[in-house]
């Protein structure tokens, strides 16, 4: 014996009438649920310093990139006529002992803070998560040798093993991203191994190699997007402490090869006019600040917006 089973009638929901007493009606689907990225997102739009500090960076990396366009004038040429002028309406930030503006380096070394910032944390990105992560996963000897590596790196002050290797290959932008590469490591592959040991013994991991997913397939797919969020964070803090380190190695001279500027090289060229052309160390000193400040505080949004205690 076969039961007839109403048709559900689509019409009556997609119109909005109410529907009469008897009629099938399926119900509503369910609004897709909000995600970790969804909510983390929320949640950082309504932290405001947040937000200020993401629009900050933001201008930050258009103010690099379209340097050429936004500069008045060029960062290299001298003007032997305008030597030491003070802040006006032809030179806002004035000009340095060369004459050049100092409002168009400023800019320049926008561009400089931006790429160091960027490009160190893509180097220690490409160095210590895999480290982390193999560490982390297999376990063992392996784990205790590459544990063991990495107290060693980590007992090194940074900032002096950094002095160490530019004095070693030179300054210039690249020799900066292979020194801060090469040691700002060693904290993102600590946290990397932290929550691999914590997510490879769970239920959906163990499930995965049951079904015969390789080491490969389980670290893409499974591992790493759990272990995503510290990374994100670790990065997000990581990129204003490169620049300031690539600020104090051009302050002492081994940072950035002149005539490019720098916003550390400028306060370092002139730190000795500060009683007498006070402006020459003052507008990068605050732009590092700034950006300094900016990072922190979007740092800080994005690990409060992706902590799950927070919802």
């Amino acid at each position: 014996m076969t039961l007839w089973t109403p048709a559900p009638d689509t019409s009556l929901r997609a119109s909005g009438r109410p529907a009469p007493a008897g009629a099938l009606v399926w119900p509503r689907a369910k609004s897709r649920g909000s995600s970790l990225w969804r909510d983390a997102w929320r949640r950082l739009l309504r932290n405001r310093l947040a937000v200020v500090g993401g629009v900050t960076v933001i201008l930050l990396c258009l103010l690099a990139i379209f340097a050429e366009a936004i500069a008045p004038y060029s960062y290299t040429k001298p003007n032997f006529g305008r030597l030491y002028e003070f802040p006006s309406r032809d030179f806002p930030l004035g000009t340095d002992q060369l004459g050049r503006d100092v409002l168009s380096r400023m800019i320049y070394g926008a561009r400089v803070s931006m790429l160091v910032g960027l490009g160190a944390q893509v180097i220690v990105v490409l160095i210590g998560v895999p480290i982390g992560a193999i560490s982390g996963y297999i376990g063992g000897r392996t784990d205790l040798l590459l544990t063991r590596f990495v107290d060693v790196m980590y007992a090194f002050p940074r900032l002096l093993f950094v002095i160490l290797v530019m004095s070693m290959l030179g300054a210039g932008l690249m020799n900066i991203f292979i020194a801060l590469g090469l040691t700002g490591w060693v904290g993102i592959a600590r946290q990397t191994r932290a929550q691999v040991l914590s997510l490879k013994e769970k239920e959906f991991v163990e499930g995965a190699r049951a079904l015969g997913a390789g080491f490969w397939r389980v670290m893409t797919r499974h591992v790493l997007p759990g272990a995503l969020t510290p990374i994100v964070v670790s990065i997000t803090f990581g990129i204003p402490e490169a620049i300031f380190t690539e600020a104090a190695l051009s302050f002492i001279g081994v940072g950035i090869n002149p005539p490019t500027p720098s916003w550390g090289q400028m306060v370092g060229e002139n730190q000795q006019f500060l009683r007498s052309y006070w402006h020459l160390c003052v507008f990068p000193s605050i732009a590092i600040a700034v950006t300094m400040l900016s990072f922190t505080f979007f740092g800080d949004g994005v690990r409060d917006a992706l902590d799950p205690k927070m919802q």
